[in-house]
């Protein structure tokens, strides 16, 4: 089947488990609580029914915490997150998803439907898991681990 008949969406490639956490939550919480690192990201809730999600990806920690030798305990993830963030439709197709990507410089969104945050989607899901799927003579690599540092 020609790739341009075969749609995938976002729905088909995102990260369903994420972890959302509350703004107050400090860094050194948010990193000893991450339960998927495969994300790279955090999604801050929201405070009530007309406010909107934030995001603090790892990279905001690094350029925000680490470089600025900021103590992770004394900082809140609401100081550093981004808000609101872009979401996703689920049935957003993965070409159109890497354009707004490309558009705003993205590297990772939180997949939203009806309000409710279901997933993230990241440049590395649109690639390894839908351009992969649209052509069946590309494979995609398999994960491998590092050794835990030491």
């Amino acid at each position: 089947m020609s790739d341009a008949r075969r749609a995938i969406h976002v729905r088909d490639v995102m990260a369903a488990d994420i972890d959302l956490i509350d703004g107050m939550t400090t860094v050194a919480e948010a990193l000893r609580g991450m339960r998927h690192v495969e994300n790279r990201a955090w999604i801050i809730d929201k405070r009530g029914a007309e406010d909107a999600y934030g995001i603090v990806l790892i990279s905001d920690i690094a350029r925000q915490v680490l470089a600025r030798d900021r103590a992770p305990d004394r900082v809140n993830m609401y100081e550093i997150m981004t808000k609101p963030v872009l979401p996703v439709d689920p049935e957003m197709g993965i070409r159109h998803c890497a354009q707004l990507f490309e558009r705003f410089h993205l590297s990772r969104a939180p997949v939203i439907e009806n309000g409710v945050v279901i997933g993230m989607v990241g440049a590395v899901d649109l690639v390894l898991r839908g351009l992969c799927a649209l052509h069946d003579d590309i494979e995609a690599p398999r994960a491998t681990r590092r050794p835990p540092f030491k």
